[in-house]
């Protein structure tokens, strides 16, 4: 049975996930910009690799890859080594794009931590790096 720790922790983060998302003026929706996000983050990489890191299953990629190639926010190519398989880049479209929603973001997150005690940042930093642990484990 999840504790009342647990359930705090978890609707804080989905809280702030919520508010950060009402930031977004891209029409792309909160997956289109995480496969975006992911893309950048690997480089050149295969739907398999990008559905990986994004914990999914490959077939549930495919959509979103389709629709940011199809809109220019992403590039399909040939593999080079493996003629059944293809990599996913990121186009300057989809470049441009995500750094714009991630400044939009960060603008309003830096606001919002402005109001804070230093001291607040700090254990709001930490908490980030554990955050980040637990999300990868």
């Amino acid at each position: 049975m999840p504790t009342d720790e647990a359930h705090q922790i978890a609707r804080s983060v989905a809280r702030l996930n919520r508010r950060l998302r009402q930031e977004r003026q891209s029409d792309l929706t909160p997956t289109q910009l995480s496969v975006l996000g992911a893309i950048d983050t690997l480089g050149k990489s295969t739907p398999g690799a990008i559905a990986s890191h994004e914990r999914v299953r490959p077939p549930s990629i495919t959509r979103a890859l389709t629709c940011l190639v199809d809109n220019g926010f992403a590039i399909r190519e040939p593999h080079p080594d493996d003629g059944r398989q293809v990599l996913i880049s990121l186009s300057a479209k989809g470049d441009a794009v995500l750094a714009e929603e991630r400044d939009r973001r960060d603008l309003w997150l830096s606001t919002a931590l402005a109001q804070l005690t230093a001291a607040e940042r700090a254990t709001l930093k930490e908490a980030a790096a554990l955050q980040e642990r637990l999300a990868t484990s």
